[in-house]
């Protein structure tokens, strides 16, 4: 911390700035150096107020996304820690979702039919792996499998590969577009134990926010693996797509607690 502290200065003196305390440099949410400064004494919030403050800092000319951010005491490197899951939150999100569906013959009538943006086999993959990747989900029929696996590494890290576990590899393609425009979201637990989704926008009314918020939470304790030890909802965080993170009471939003949603 003295050696952060020291960089902090230096690079204010530079500028004509002098840093007397920490207390100052704390006031800055990223130091002239690039590196975030953590500030601890921002106060844990129930979530109306948060949400309040959330509205009330976004002030940029389009409709943002309001983010949560969740903190698991899991560590997804270990097989038996990986969290990973779907909900269909009650108001949607606000999102025009882009669709792509693998799927030939009937099947692909059925999902243009559907109102998937994106349908095709051979034709699909070619753009997928020209690196045109214009959609938010994917699905496809279990016969187009061996076809998707091909690209398995383009979509896998961006969270669009295909899976029968989250109703995303499926004959019912018109069912599977259908969730994924109504307010589906899929989440899963990345480096370090974190699951984030945009759960509705900022011109949501408050209920509709935390209902969706509601579901999203209930969908994360569900999907608590064996192998988690200790506490498994360690943090939260909501902020809108261009404000600053608010601190959540973690308590209130955790389904384990007999103080789930009480306000």
């Amino acid at each position: 911390m003295a050696l952060l502290l020291t960089r902090v200065r230096t690079a204010f003196a530079a500028s004509g700035v002098h840093v007397r305390s920490v207390s100052l440099v704390t006031r800055f949410p990223e130091t002239a150096l690039g590196l975030k400064v953590r500030d601890e004494k921002k106060p844990f919030l129930d979530l109306p107020t948060a949400l309040a403050n959330c509205k009330e800092n976004a002030v940029r000319k389009f409709d943002e996304t309001v983010d949560i951010v969740v903190e698991l005491g899991v560590d997804p490197r270990k097989p038996n820690q990986s969290v990973r899951g779907v909900v269909t939150l009650p108001n949607g999100t606000g999102k025009t979702v882009r669709v792509a569906v693998f799927a030939k013959g009937e099947k692909a009538e059925e999902a243009k039919a559907a109102g998937a943006t994106i349908v095709g086999a051979e034709d699909l993959l070619a753009d997928i792996q020209a690196g045109k990747l214009d959609f938010d989900r994917c699905i496809a029929t279990p016969d187009m499998m061996a076809l998707v696996g091909r690209v398995a590494r383009v979509l896998g890290p961006r969270g669009l590969m295909p899976n029968p576990k989250l109703g995303t590899v499926t004959q019912d393609v018109s069912a599977a577009i259908s969730a994924a425009k109504g307010g589906q979201v899929e989440f899963r637990a990345e480096k370090k134990g974190i699951v984030h989704a945009g759960v509705g926008k900022v011109s949501f009314s408050d209920d509709a926010l935390i209902e969706n918020i509601r579901a999203f939470m209930v969908a994360i304790g569900d999907a608590k693996p064996e192998g988690a030890k200790g506490k498994y909802i360690k943090a939260m965080h909501l902020s809108s797509t261009m404000g600053p993170g608010i601190r959540l009471e973690a308590r209130l939003l955790d389904p384990s607690s007999p103080q789930f949603m009480r306000f």
